[in-house]
């Protein structure tokens, strides 16, 4: 009886195992979003540093429309630049340097950005991109994107935007950018070119 009870368990114990590996690699495999990322870049940073950040930015995703190289610049008092970057890839730290930075600090690029009005994450500024009319009939095969202060002030991503040509399929073709309010969502700018796709 104890035999027959100790197999049951085990075949049990076995069967759920295997039905849990398919979600656990699946939630390694998941892309994080800018702001996980932010929180996991203050782990490589000074305390002076954190969440004192002024960029977001990607490159261009491959293989589907998030991006996997990662950016975060955080202001540093102590650097002579006054930025210290982390860089990741899949989720994971890469590169902690000091980028050279001098135009930002002409129109304000080096000021911490508020964090009470970091309320669209890059997930979601992807999707509002996508919804704009224009891009209904193309195939968006890749983004970057970049969130930091605009001109007037106003904290902005930029969606850029990359379609299949039409011609060749295989090629895609950058066609402009989509600009979002990061505090509440709006479309600020469309800068799209569908021309470009032939």
């Amino acid at each position: 009886m104890k035999t027959k009870n100790t197999a049951t368990i085990l075949k049990t114990a076995t069967a759920l195992l295997l039905l849990a590996l398919p979600l656990a690699a699946s939630a390694a495999t998941k892309e994080l979003t800018a702001f996980e990322l932010i929180k996991e870049g203050n782990r490589y940073v000074g305390e002076h540093v954190r969440d004192k950040v002024v960029q977001v930015r990607s490159e261009k995703s491959v293989g589907g429309l998030t991006p996997t190289i990662w950016y975060v610049v955080y202001y540093d008092t102590t650097a002579s630049l006054k930025a210290m970057e982390v860089k990741f890839g899949a989720g994971k730290m890469l590169d902690v340097k000091r980028p050279m930075r001098v135009l930002e600090q002409t129109h304000g690029g080096d000021i911490p950005l508020d964090r009470a009005k970091l309320k669209i994450n890059s997930d979601a500024a992807i999707a509002t991109a996508l919804k704009e009319p224009l891009l209904e009939k193309l195939t968006i095969t890749a983004t970057s994107l970049k969130c930091d202060r605009l001109r007037d002030g106003t904290i902005a991503w930029r969606v850029r935007l990359w379609a299949a040509k039409l011609r060749n399929p295989n090629k895609d073709v950058d066609i402009g950018d989509v600009q979002i309010n990061a505090e509440d969502g709006k479309v600020l700018r469309t800068d799209i070119h569908i021309n470009r796709v032939d």
